[in-house]
């Protein structure tokens, strides 16, 4: 039940926001709507720990900017070999290991890789992630492990172990 009040808490505010009309008729059709998607959600059983993960929000606030940063690093990296006269790229395949538990926790890193420039994901598997990297030295970046200790903690509220590579 607290996933259903916190989606529609969240998708009233999002309406809100996007619309910016406060008149009364249109904030009782804007209510309703959202009462009704709630109810659509709830009878199809797509209200869940993973489809609205309100868990990880207090976690998710020291997660986020260490991900934007991260995400700011890569861009200045990608756009020095960009720029670079001989175009040092060295395009790699690597499997990590993904350390989350649940699907959840892998789909978060999977995404947080992709997210970061110069790195996509490729494929989840078996908790393993295929990465394609535009050089080798993001691959070595993210074969720190780094990334996957902070989804571990972010998931799992927890510290993570290091864990070597497979």
């Amino acid at each position: 039940m607290v996933h259903a009040l916190s989606l529609g808490l969240a998708m009233a505010t999002l309406w809100l926001l996007l619309s910016g009309l406060f008149d009364p008729l249109l904030l009782t059709l804007g209510v309703l709507s959202v009462i009704v998607v709630v109810a659509v959600a709830l009878r199809m059983d797509v209200i869940d720990h993973e489809g609205h993960p309100i868990h990880l929000t207090v976690r998710g606030l020291t997660y986020w900017p260490w991900l934007l940063w991260e995400i700011v690093k890569a861009n200045v990296d990608v756009a020095k070999v960009i720029l670079a006269r001989d175009l040092p790229i060295e395009p790699t395949e690597i499997c990590v290991k993904a350390g989350q538990a649940d699907e959840l926790g892998h789909t978060i890193y999977a995404n947080s890789i992709t997210l970061t420039p110069g790195t996509v994901s490729l494929d989840v598997e078996d908790g393993l992630i295929t990465v394609h990297a535009l050089t080798q030295q993001a691959a070595a970046d993210l074969s720190t492990g780094e990334m996957d200790r902070r989804v571990t903690e972010l998931v799992d509220g927890r510290k993570a172990i290091s864990r070597g590579l497979p």
